[in-house]
């Protein structure tokens, strides 16, 4: 599993942004796109760096047959000089990805948030989701339940003193359109270093989209919760979710 972390409708970035306070870095995420044919996908993050307080904003496309960053990416924008603001490190990585979201027509496909559970949510299971994948009223089609497993791991010698604990994510269905189901759709094989010193995962998201042939594409959006200066950092990543058992 890649791990990746990835304009503009105002009411939409309202939607999405996940809050951020000055104990800790909690990034914003904001869906991009998928590509014409349902294979590519990319979102962005931004926010003020724990600790440093520099703004940044990232890119992340994501090649979704093979669960990998497509070629040249991601675009990484960390401003460090004085008086940087958050509106122009977007800019820039924006500046930076315009002919990969151009190449793959991204806007042209900006695909559906049909899930979203943000960290400022209460009273909710941070480790599910339970949705429909079609946006419409009456409701099409029966519920999907999602659900994430943190999987404890040995600790990275250079987490030690950091952490206490480390873990790596499973994500698996147990229910399809309204019926139980055990369906394994991802398993880490290791926890990327970019990752960093991981002490849990929160289920936030699911996006959908459409292939070529029609068939429904959806991608599931990770915050990675980690060890900062202030508390713990949330960062996101995104993970392919095939929609047929």
């Amino acid at each position: 599993m890649m791990s990746g972390l990835r304009s503009s409708v105002p009411a939409f970035a309202a939607i999405m942004f996940a809050g951020s306070t000055s104990a800790a870095d909690i990034a914003s995420v904001r869906p991009i796109g998928f590509s014409s044919d349902g294979a590519v996908f990319a979102f962005e993050e931004y926010g003020i760096q724990d600790g440093s307080g520099f703004p940044y904003a990232n890119i992340f496309a994501l090649d979704l047959n093979k669960d990998t960053y497509l070629p040249g990416t991601p675009f990484r924008v960390r401003l460090e000089e004085d008086g940087a603001t958050i509106a122009k490190a977007r800019w820039q990585v924006h500046n930076d990805a315009d002919v990969m979201v151009e190449t793959h027509e991204l806007a042209n496909h900006p695909g559906e948030l049909v899930a979203f559970n943000p960290i400022t949510e209460i009273g909710t299971d941070p480790h599910q989701l339970r949705y429909r994948s079609v946006p419409a009223l009456p409701p099409v089609g029966e519920a999907n339940t999602l659900v994430l497993e943190e999987v404890p791991q040995p600790l990275d010698p250079q987490c030690e003193g950091i952490v206490e604990k480390t873990v790596s994510l499973r994500l698996r269905f147990t229910e399809r359109n309204g019926k139980p189901v055990d369906d394994m759709v991802h398993e880490d094989q290791r926890i990327p270093a970019s990752r960093g010193c991981v002490t849990g995962y929160r289920l936030a998201g699911v996006v959908t989209g459409s292939s070529l042939e029609g068939a429904p594409v959806e991608v599931a959006l990770v915050m990675v919760l980690s060890a900062g200066f202030e508390g713990q950092n949330g960062r996101w990543i995104a993970v392919p979710v095939k929609t047929t058992p």
